[in-house]
Protein backbone atom coordinates (compact mmCIF):
# COMPACT_ATOMS: atom_id res chain seq x y z
CA UNK A 1 0.00 0.00 0.00
CA UNK A 2 2.65 2.47 0.93
CA UNK A 3 4.59 1.57 -2.65
CA UNK A 4 1.51 2.27 -4.44
CA UNK A 5 0.64 5.85 -2.48
CA UNK A 6 4.23 6.79 -3.23
CA UNK A 7 4.11 5.41 -6.96
CA UNK A 8 0.74 7.56 -7.05
CA UNK A 9 2.56 10.95 -5.65
CA UNK A 10 5.21 10.78 -8.12
CA UNK A 11 3.43 9.65 -11.23
CA UNK A 12 3.91 13.06 -12.84
CA UNK A 13 7.15 14.55 -13.33
CA UNK A 14 8.26 17.63 -14.20
CA UNK A 15 8.61 19.01 -17.75
CA UNK A 16 11.17 21.74 -18.61
CA UNK A 17 9.82 24.65 -20.52
CA UNK A 18 11.68 24.77 -23.73
CA UNK A 19 12.44 28.37 -24.71
CA UNK A 20 13.35 27.78 -28.54
CA UNK A 21 9.89 26.25 -29.40
CA UNK A 22 7.87 29.81 -28.87
CA UNK A 23 8.54 33.14 -29.71
CA UNK A 24 8.67 35.60 -26.75
CA UNK A 25 9.59 38.68 -28.54
CA UNK A 26 6.00 39.26 -29.11
CA UNK A 27 5.21 39.25 -25.64
CA UNK A 28 8.48 41.15 -24.65
CA UNK A 29 7.55 43.92 -27.33
CA UNK A 30 3.65 44.29 -26.31
CA UNK A 31 4.99 45.35 -22.58
CA UNK A 32 7.61 47.81 -23.88
CA UNK A 33 4.86 50.82 -23.53
CA UNK A 34 3.24 48.90 -20.42
CA UNK A 35 4.26 49.86 -16.94
CA UNK A 36 5.68 48.61 -13.78
CA UNK A 37 7.46 45.18 -14.24
CA UNK A 38 6.31 44.21 -17.84
CA UNK A 39 7.69 47.28 -18.95
CA UNK A 40 11.02 46.49 -16.77
CA UNK A 41 11.15 42.86 -18.24
CA UNK A 42 11.10 44.35 -22.03
CA UNK A 43 14.12 47.11 -20.81
CA UNK A 44 15.66 44.01 -19.00
CA UNK A 45 15.68 42.20 -22.62
CA UNK A 46 16.96 45.12 -24.46
CA UNK A 47 20.16 45.45 -21.92
CA UNK A 48 20.62 41.51 -22.25
CA UNK A 49 20.60 41.65 -26.20
CA UNK A 50 23.08 44.46 -25.91
CA UNK A 51 25.13 42.17 -23.62
CA UNK A 52 24.82 39.64 -26.25
CA UNK A 53 25.84 41.52 -29.03
CA UNK A 54 29.09 42.88 -27.32
CA UNK A 55 31.11 40.38 -28.28
CA UNK A 56 33.85 41.23 -26.16
CA UNK A 57 31.77 41.31 -22.66
CA UNK A 58 31.20 38.08 -21.36
CA UNK A 59 28.36 37.28 -20.02
CA UNK A 60 28.23 36.18 -16.44
CA UNK A 61 25.11 34.40 -15.29
CA UNK A 62 24.27 33.73 -11.48
CA UNK A 63 21.36 31.35 -10.30
CA UNK A 64 20.27 30.94 -7.52
CA UNK A 65 16.50 29.27 -6.11
CA UNK A 66 15.49 26.57 -7.23
CA UNK A 67 15.43 26.47 -10.66
CA UNK A 68 15.94 22.97 -12.20
CA UNK A 69 12.98 21.30 -10.05
CA UNK A 70 10.48 24.25 -11.62
CA UNK A 71 11.26 23.57 -14.97
CA UNK A 72 13.37 26.51 -16.13
CA UNK A 73 16.66 23.50 -16.59
CA UNK A 74 16.13 24.05 -20.82
CA UNK A 75 16.60 27.71 -20.77
CA UNK A 76 19.43 27.66 -18.29
CA UNK A 77 21.02 25.25 -20.87
CA UNK A 78 20.34 27.18 -23.94
CA UNK A 79 22.10 30.27 -22.68
CA UNK A 80 25.09 28.37 -22.20
CA UNK A 81 24.33 26.12 -25.64
CA UNK A 82 23.88 29.58 -27.90
CA UNK A 83 27.29 31.28 -26.09
CA UNK A 84 25.06 33.65 -24.56
CA UNK A 85 26.76 32.73 -20.86
CA UNK A 86 30.12 32.71 -20.70
CA UNK A 87 30.63 32.44 -16.79
CA UNK A 88 28.24 30.28 -14.33
CA UNK A 89 28.35 31.33 -10.41
CA UNK A 90 25.23 29.01 -8.64
CA UNK A 91 24.21 27.74 -5.75
CA UNK A 92 24.84 23.45 -5.02
CA UNK A 93 21.25 23.05 -5.05
CA UNK A 94 20.93 24.32 -8.22
CA UNK A 95 23.82 22.65 -9.81
CA UNK A 96 24.14 19.54 -7.72
CA UNK A 97 21.24 18.77 -5.85
CA UNK A 98 19.06 19.59 -9.03
CA UNK A 99 21.11 19.75 -12.46
CA UNK A 100 23.69 16.88 -11.72
CA UNK A 101 20.68 14.62 -9.88
CA UNK A 102 18.37 14.64 -12.99
CA UNK A 103 21.43 14.12 -15.07
CA UNK A 104 21.72 10.86 -13.29
CA UNK A 105 18.32 9.95 -14.55
CA UNK A 106 16.09 11.35 -11.71
CA UNK A 107 13.13 13.58 -11.84
CA UNK A 108 11.73 15.97 -10.24
CA UNK A 109 7.72 15.72 -9.94
CA UNK A 110 4.69 17.87 -9.40
CA UNK A 111 2.88 17.34 -6.31
CA UNK A 112 -0.93 16.48 -6.70
CA UNK A 113 -3.45 19.42 -5.91
CA UNK A 114 -1.84 22.73 -4.73
CA UNK A 115 0.32 23.62 -1.81
CA UNK A 116 -2.98 25.35 -0.40
CA UNK A 117 -4.64 22.31 -0.39
CA UNK A 118 -2.57 19.26 -0.90
CA UNK A 119 -3.37 15.72 -1.17
CA UNK A 120 -0.64 14.42 0.85
CA UNK A 121 0.18 16.21 4.25
CA UNK A 122 4.02 16.83 5.19
CA UNK A 123 4.43 14.74 7.54
CA UNK A 124 2.83 11.51 5.42
CA UNK A 125 5.35 12.80 2.80
CA UNK A 126 8.05 12.53 5.30
CA UNK A 127 7.30 8.62 6.10
CA UNK A 128 7.38 8.26 2.49
CA UNK A 129 10.82 9.68 2.02
CA UNK A 130 9.38 12.68 -0.49
CA UNK A 131 11.24 15.66 0.06
CA UNK A 132 8.67 18.40 -1.09
CA UNK A 133 9.84 21.87 -2.72
CA UNK A 134 7.05 24.16 -2.73
CA UNK A 135 4.53 22.15 -5.35
CA UNK A 136 7.29 20.05 -5.94
CA UNK A 137 8.46 16.72 -5.02
CA UNK A 138 11.76 14.64 -4.76
CA UNK A 139 12.18 11.18 -4.02
CA UNK A 140 14.65 10.85 -1.01
CA UNK A 141 16.06 7.88 -1.93
CA UNK A 142 17.01 9.72 -5.26
CA UNK A 143 19.08 12.12 -3.40
CA UNK A 144 20.66 10.18 -1.56
CA UNK A 145 21.73 8.11 -4.67
CA UNK A 146 23.08 11.21 -5.53
CA UNK A 147 25.01 12.33 -2.76
CA UNK A 148 26.76 8.90 -2.75
CA UNK A 149 27.67 9.10 -6.78
CA UNK A 150 29.40 12.63 -6.00
CA UNK A 151 30.89 11.22 -2.69
CA UNK A 152 32.28 8.37 -5.37
CA UNK A 153 33.50 10.96 -7.64
CA UNK A 154 35.14 12.87 -5.07
CA UNK A 155 36.86 9.55 -3.86
CA UNK A 156 38.79 9.01 -7.03
CA UNK A 157 40.10 13.13 -6.78
CA UNK A 158 43.84 13.78 -6.22
CA UNK A 159 43.76 14.85 -2.11
CA UNK A 160 44.35 18.26 -2.37
CA UNK A 161 42.36 21.51 -1.81
CA UNK A 162 40.04 22.10 -4.90
CA UNK A 163 38.21 24.80 -6.40
CA UNK A 164 34.29 25.01 -6.63
CA UNK A 165 35.06 25.38 -10.51
CA UNK A 166 37.70 22.59 -10.62
CA UNK A 167 35.13 20.56 -8.73
CA UNK A 168 32.13 21.41 -11.36
CA UNK A 169 34.60 20.48 -13.98
CA UNK A 170 35.04 16.99 -12.87
CA UNK A 171 31.11 16.51 -12.05
CA UNK A 172 30.81 17.51 -15.72
CA UNK A 173 33.84 14.96 -17.17
CA UNK A 174 32.16 12.57 -14.61
CA UNK A 175 28.83 13.21 -16.85
CA UNK A 176 30.38 13.61 -20.17
CA UNK A 177 31.95 9.76 -19.52
CA UNK A 178 28.82 8.11 -18.42
CA UNK A 179 25.79 9.98 -18.89
CA UNK A 180 26.84 12.02 -22.42
CA UNK A 181 23.29 11.82 -23.53
CA UNK A 182 22.00 13.68 -20.30
CA UNK A 183 20.60 17.54 -20.95
CA UNK A 184 22.38 19.22 -18.13
CA UNK A 185 24.19 22.31 -17.46
CA UNK A 186 26.76 21.44 -16.19
CA UNK A 187 27.45 18.85 -19.33
CA UNK A 188 26.70 21.67 -21.77
CA UNK A 189 29.14 23.89 -19.50
CA UNK A 190 31.94 21.30 -19.63
CA UNK A 191 31.36 20.99 -23.42
CA UNK A 192 31.57 24.84 -24.14
CA UNK A 193 34.31 25.09 -21.19
CA UNK A 194 32.34 27.69 -19.36
CA UNK A 195 33.58 27.89 -16.01
CA UNK A 196 30.92 27.10 -13.13
CA UNK A 197 32.10 28.63 -9.72
CA UNK A 198 29.82 27.28 -6.75
CA UNK A 199 31.00 29.32 -3.82
CA UNK A 200 28.90 28.10 -1.07
CA UNK A 201 29.49 24.48 -1.98
CA UNK A 202 29.29 23.04 0.96
CA UNK A 203 25.67 23.31 1.26
CA UNK A 204 24.58 20.87 -1.26
CA UNK A 205 25.07 16.86 -2.24
CA UNK A 206 28.35 18.20 -2.83
CA UNK A 207 29.19 18.80 0.64
CA UNK A 208 27.28 16.00 1.62
CA UNK A 209 29.44 14.44 -0.95
CA UNK A 210 32.95 15.70 0.60
CA UNK A 211 31.67 15.03 4.27
CA UNK A 212 31.02 11.22 2.81
CA UNK A 213 34.38 11.31 1.65
CA UNK A 214 36.12 12.92 4.18
CA UNK A 215 34.98 10.04 6.87
CA UNK A 216 36.19 7.67 4.88
CA UNK A 217 39.30 8.74 3.92
CA UNK A 218 40.64 11.59 6.72
CA UNK A 219 38.41 9.53 9.32
CA UNK A 220 41.21 6.55 8.64
CA UNK A 221 43.91 9.15 8.62
CA UNK A 222 44.25 8.60 5.22
CA UNK A 223 44.54 12.14 2.45
CA UNK A 224 41.29 13.36 1.41
CA UNK A 225 40.18 16.17 -0.80
CA UNK A 226 38.95 19.91 0.52
CA UNK A 227 37.07 22.74 -0.91
CA UNK A 228 39.43 25.92 -1.21
CA UNK A 229 36.92 28.78 -1.26
CA UNK A 230 39.97 31.29 -1.62
CA UNK A 231 40.93 29.63 -4.78
CA UNK A 232 37.94 30.48 -5.82
CA UNK A 233 38.09 33.84 -5.50
CA UNK A 234 41.29 34.00 -6.95
CA UNK A 235 39.90 32.73 -10.38
CA UNK A 236 37.15 34.91 -10.32
CA UNK A 237 39.67 37.72 -10.21
CA UNK A 238 41.79 35.67 -12.85
CA UNK A 239 39.05 35.68 -15.39
CA UNK A 240 38.22 39.29 -14.83
CA UNK A 241 41.77 40.80 -15.42
CA UNK A 242 41.98 38.65 -18.35
CA UNK A 243 38.60 39.62 -20.09
CA UNK A 244 38.12 43.60 -18.30
CA UNK A 245 34.62 44.15 -19.69
CA UNK A 246 31.77 41.68 -18.38
CA UNK A 247 27.89 41.87 -17.93
CA UNK A 248 25.56 40.13 -15.39
CA UNK A 249 22.48 38.36 -15.95
CA UNK A 250 21.25 37.34 -12.43
CA UNK A 251 18.61 34.96 -11.41
CA UNK A 252 17.70 35.65 -7.95
CA UNK A 253 19.98 36.89 -5.35
CA UNK A 254 22.04 35.35 -2.59
CA UNK A 255 25.66 33.86 -2.59
CA UNK A 256 26.13 33.78 -6.36
CA UNK A 257 25.08 37.33 -6.61
CA UNK A 258 27.40 39.01 -3.95
CA UNK A 259 29.98 35.97 -5.37
CA UNK A 260 29.82 37.87 -9.12
CA UNK A 261 29.34 41.55 -8.29
CA UNK A 262 32.34 40.78 -5.85
CA UNK A 263 34.78 40.23 -8.92
CA UNK A 264 35.14 43.32 -10.10
CA UNK A 265 36.80 43.87 -5.98
CA UNK A 266 39.14 40.81 -6.09
CA UNK A 267 40.49 41.60 -9.35
CA UNK A 268 41.33 44.90 -8.14
CA UNK A 269 43.34 43.53 -5.20
CA UNK A 270 45.37 41.35 -8.02
CA UNK A 271 45.75 43.98 -10.70
CA UNK A 272 49.05 45.90 -10.77
CA UNK A 273 49.08 49.64 -9.07
CA UNK A 274 47.55 51.79 -10.86
CA UNK A 275 45.75 49.16 -12.91
CA UNK A 276 41.95 50.02 -13.95
CA UNK A 277 39.72 47.60 -13.25
CA UNK A 278 36.20 48.22 -14.59
CA UNK A 279 32.74 47.58 -13.33
CA UNK A 280 30.20 45.49 -14.62
CA UNK A 281 29.42 47.34 -17.75
CA UNK A 282 25.74 45.50 -18.17
CA UNK A 283 23.50 44.21 -15.36
CA UNK A 284 19.97 42.49 -15.63
CA UNK A 285 18.62 40.93 -12.11
CA UNK A 286 15.33 38.67 -11.95
CA UNK A 287 14.33 38.66 -8.44
CA UNK A 288 10.87 38.43 -5.76
CA UNK A 289 13.29 39.79 -2.98
CA UNK A 290 13.10 43.07 -1.37
CA UNK A 291 15.65 46.02 -0.83
CA UNK A 292 13.93 47.36 2.34
CA UNK A 293 15.49 44.76 5.00
CA UNK A 294 18.81 45.56 3.68
CA UNK A 295 20.05 41.64 2.68
CA UNK A 296 21.57 41.45 -0.68
CA UNK A 297 19.60 39.71 -2.42
CA UNK A 298 17.20 42.66 -3.09
CA UNK A 299 19.67 44.97 -2.76
CA UNK A 300 19.10 47.58 -6.10
CA UNK A 301 21.95 47.45 -8.84
CA UNK A 302 22.43 50.94 -8.18
CA UNK A 303 23.26 50.53 -4.88
CA UNK A 304 26.12 48.36 -5.77
CA UNK A 305 27.68 51.28 -7.98
CA UNK A 306 28.57 52.77 -4.59
CA UNK A 307 30.71 49.52 -3.86
CA UNK A 308 32.21 50.01 -6.98
CA UNK A 309 30.88 46.83 -8.68
CA UNK A 310 27.95 47.69 -11.48
CA UNK A 311 27.78 50.85 -13.56
CA UNK A 312 24.45 52.33 -13.73
CA UNK A 313 24.07 52.97 -17.25
CA UNK A 314 22.43 49.62 -18.19
CA UNK A 315 21.28 47.59 -15.19
CA UNK A 316 17.43 46.81 -14.92
CA UNK A 317 16.04 44.85 -12.01
CA UNK A 318 12.37 42.90 -12.89
CA UNK A 319 10.60 42.12 -9.88
CA UNK A 320 8.80 39.31 -10.90
CA UNK A 321 9.50 34.81 -9.95
CA UNK A 322 11.95 33.53 -12.39
CA UNK A 323 9.57 30.77 -13.63
CA UNK A 324 7.14 33.92 -15.44
CA UNK A 325 10.44 35.91 -16.45
CA UNK A 326 13.39 34.10 -17.38
CA UNK A 327 11.66 31.82 -20.68
CA UNK A 328 10.52 35.31 -21.55
CA UNK A 329 13.69 37.12 -21.50
CA UNK A 330 15.95 34.14 -22.38
CA UNK A 331 13.23 32.80 -25.50
CA UNK A 332 13.30 36.55 -26.62
CA UNK A 333 17.09 36.54 -26.71
CA UNK A 334 17.34 33.05 -28.22
CA UNK A 335 14.93 34.78 -31.26
CA UNK A 336 16.54 38.21 -31.69
CA UNK A 337 19.57 35.55 -32.72
CA UNK A 338 22.31 37.94 -31.71
CA UNK A 339 24.10 34.81 -30.73
CA UNK A 340 24.59 33.71 -33.69
CA UNK A 341 27.44 35.98 -34.14
CA UNK A 342 29.06 35.41 -31.51
CA UNK A 343 31.67 33.03 -30.46
CA UNK A 344 32.13 31.06 -27.46
CA UNK A 345 34.57 32.66 -25.51
CA UNK A 346 36.07 29.46 -23.89
CA UNK A 347 37.16 31.01 -20.35
CA UNK A 348 37.57 27.77 -18.66
CA UNK A 349 40.72 27.04 -20.85
CA UNK A 350 42.61 29.72 -19.22
CA UNK A 351 43.20 28.07 -16.23
CA UNK A 352 46.24 25.70 -16.43
CA UNK A 353 44.37 21.89 -15.05
CA UNK A 354 46.53 19.24 -13.36
CA UNK A 355 45.70 15.76 -13.61
CA UNK A 356 42.37 15.34 -12.02
CA UNK A 357 41.65 11.51 -11.35
CA UNK A 358 44.11 9.15 -8.94
CA UNK A 359 41.66 6.28 -10.70
CA UNK A 360 38.87 5.59 -13.11
CA UNK A 361 36.02 6.75 -11.01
Amino acid sequence: MTVDRKRTLLARAVEHIDVTGFDGRAVVDSYRNAAFQARNLAEAADIFAEMIEDRRCPVILTLAGSLVSAGLKEALITLIECNMADVVVATGAVVVDQDFFEALGFRHYMAPGSPEAPSADDEELRALGIDRIYDTYVDETDLQRCDATVAGIFDGLEARPWSSRELMRELGAYLERHHGDARSILLAAHRKEVPVFVPALSDSSAGFGVVAHRARAGGGGLPHIAFDTVKDFHEKAEIKLAVRETGLLMVGGGVPKNFAQDVVVAARMLADAGEDVPMHRYAVQLTVADARDGGLSGSTLREATTWGKVAVSRERMVFGEATLTLPLLVSDAYHRAGWRKRAGMRLGSIFAEAPARVDSA
